[in-house]
């Protein structure tokens, strides 16, 4: 324990220590970044934080070098004290310093009624102080210098059961957590495996909340609804390798893909809905963050290069860019983000930018080949396409070929198969089902009578329902409207409709003729060949144009002869 006559305090004007550390820090994961990031610069191989939820407090212990007198306050309680002023860039075990401005210490007093900092190296006792908000607030309310404004002594008895067994290190302690962190308890785990990088990448620096160790197990729930994953450039991270190891054991489900960015290391992955984001009940949603030197320095930086498409709702990711960390100090006095005018970060998020647009491509097409809906404004595909393939991707779950099913292997490769067939007899039913009912509409609006073999085709309709709903024993009404029209397909009511000679000139009737064979094969769910493919779709346009300027208002015509032909005079 210190001198009881030793006295520590603030070497700077308290109203500005108020707006530099306890108003400007508002993340909790901000704060609680900054303790792990002076145990990181400290060499501190562990790093265990202790939360009491109904007290609302929490501690912060490390096993670093620990602090002298001197250093508690020539360096800690230094405001604008860097370690970087000397020209060193690393600890003396190597490690890239984290810290730079030397105000992130500040971040600690945003967030508790009280701080209490205590810390010994291997060759002292513990000395220390508290820091007593309330106490600041009536020092700065009466404009008191630091030098009359003491930090508190500590009592040994608060910190008795972690002390024991500490050879070296800093502990901290949080009293009277402010509202709104208290919530945060709950999910510190996934807050920590997401945002501490470094406590991941590097096998010496590891954390634990409440005696357990943080690893990228406590993400396995967003694991497990990542469906696609782009590995950027040669990342080592345990949490991607676990993402590989997941989708080898379900190929069919998911999709990889390496892609490259100068100087920049990471992964962006895509979930399978936008909500899977969301951690746990809470209002905090994983995005793509931005780190250098295994530390977060930017939240989520799609929303500095929005691209305005669909997929960006289902990324998430962790971008590396540690050359960031130079010369330049380019990071804001907050701590949670970066300067947004540097060129260099500028020039970053242009590529990066360029980067997200091809995995969006990417998302799309994979998203269309497993069966779910894609992206809407993506041109790639038509409307009519992209219909076409969500609804096959819907009807095909029916059957229980969705992801993680027994029946996904040569089952769920025959549906693959079906796909782009499926979606093209799709469509090709959908304009069959809606221009042959537009002709039926426009018969009855205009009452045009049927031929005598238009009625005996339509009677032999008629008559086969009647056999196979006998055959079924099936009493129901079938079709809703049972005229004659409604029995009828594209070929003869062309001939209802358009009185011109298909022998003589290009009309409806002679479309529908060459319609009918290829009509007939989607209608008992045939897989056409690709040169079918592209007549039906010729003649589709036909018919469209053909109805739509028959919809138009041409004058009544008159009477139909045999098959619809107008009678010669």
């Amino acid at each position: 324990m210190t001198d009881p006559d030793t006295q520590f305090s603030f070497e700077i004007s308290l109203s500005v220590l108020n707006h530099l550390g306890r108003q400007l820090y508002r993340s909790f994961a901000t704060v609680l970044g900054e303790a792990i990031s002076n145990s990181w610069d400290a060499d501190a191989k562990n790093v265990k934080i202790y939360v009491d939820r109904q007290k609302g407090s929490f501690f912060i212990k490390d096993d670093g070098v620990g602090m002298t007198p001197a250093d508690f306050q020539d360096k800690f309680l230094k405001i604008g004290y860097s370690k970087r002023k000397s020209g060193a860039k690393a600890s003396p075990s190597g490690r890239p310093f984290i810290g730079r401005k030397g105000i992130g210490k500040l971040a600690l007093l945003s967030c508790a009624d009280k701080i209490v900092v205590i810390s010994k190296t291997k060759d002292s006792k513990y000395i220390g102080g508290v820091i007593d908000n309330s106490k600041l607030d009536r020092a700065i309310t009466e404009d008191l210098t630091p030098k009359q404004c003491p930090l508190g002594q500590w009592k040994p008895s608060t910190f008795r059961r972690f002390t024991k067994g500490h050879k070296h290190g800093t502990i901290i302690y949080f009293e009277g957590v402010k509202e709104g962190i208290r919530g945060s308890f709950d999910f510190l785990s996934k807050i920590i495996a997401l945002y501490f990088r470094f406590s991941l990448l590097d096998d010496s620096f590891n954390i634990f909340l409440d005696d357990e160790q943080i690893t990228y197990k406590h993400l396995d729930d967003l694991a497990q609804k990542t469906e696609f994953l782009w590995i950027v450039g040669e990342t080592r991270d345990p949490y991607v390798d676990s993402l590989r190891a997941r989708f080898s054991k379900s190929p069919g489900d998911h999709e990889t893909k390496h892609v490259k960015l100068a100087s920049v290391t990471g992964f962006v992955a895509s979930v399978e809905k936008p909500r899977d984001l969301k951690i746990m009940t809470t209002e905090e949603r994983v995005g793509i963050d931005l780190f250098v030197n295994g530390r977060l320095r930017e939240r989520d930086i799609l929303k500095h290069i929005p691209t305005a498409r669909v997929a960006e709702s289902y990324l998430y990711g962790q971008i590396h860019f540690d050359s960031l960390d130079d010369g330049t100090d380019r990071f804001t006095s907050s701590r949670e983000g970066i300067v947004a005018d540097d060129p260099k970060y500028g020039q970053f998020l242009v590529k990066f930018r360029e980067r997200i647009l091809k995995i969006v491509e990417d998302w799309d097409r994979w998203r269309i080949k497993h069966r779910e809906e894609g992206d809407p404004d993506n041109e790639r595909l038509t409307k009519k396409e992209r219909a076409s393939h969500g609804l096959y991707g819907a009807v095909s779950k029916e059957y229980g070929l969705s992801k993680g099913k027994k029946n996904r292997g040569k089952v769920g490769g025959w549906v693959d198969e079906l796909a782009a067939d499926a979606a093209f007899n799709f469509e090709s039913y959908a304009e069959c089902f809606i221009s042959e009912n537009l002709v039926r509409k426009f018969i009855k609006e205009r009452k045009l009578p049927l031929s005598k073999e238009a009625i005996e085709e339509a009677g032999r309709w008629k008559k086969a329902e009647t056999d196979n709903k006998n055959k079924g024993n099936i009493s129901i009404r079938v079709r809703r409207i049972g005229k004659d029209p409604h029995y009828l397909s594209m070929d003869f009511l062309a001939n209802l409709v358009d009185k011109k000679d298909p022998i003589k000139e290009a009309c409806l009737a002679r479309d529908a003729k060459e319609y009918k064979p290829m009509r007939d094969a989607v209608a008992h769910t045939a897989l056409l060949t690709e040169e079918a493919k592209s007549k039906l779709t010729s003649v589709h346009e036909n018919i469209k144009g053909r109805v739509r300027t028959l919809l138009a208002g041409q004058p009544k015509q008159s009477a139909p002869n045999k098959l619809g032909r107008k009678k010669k005079r």
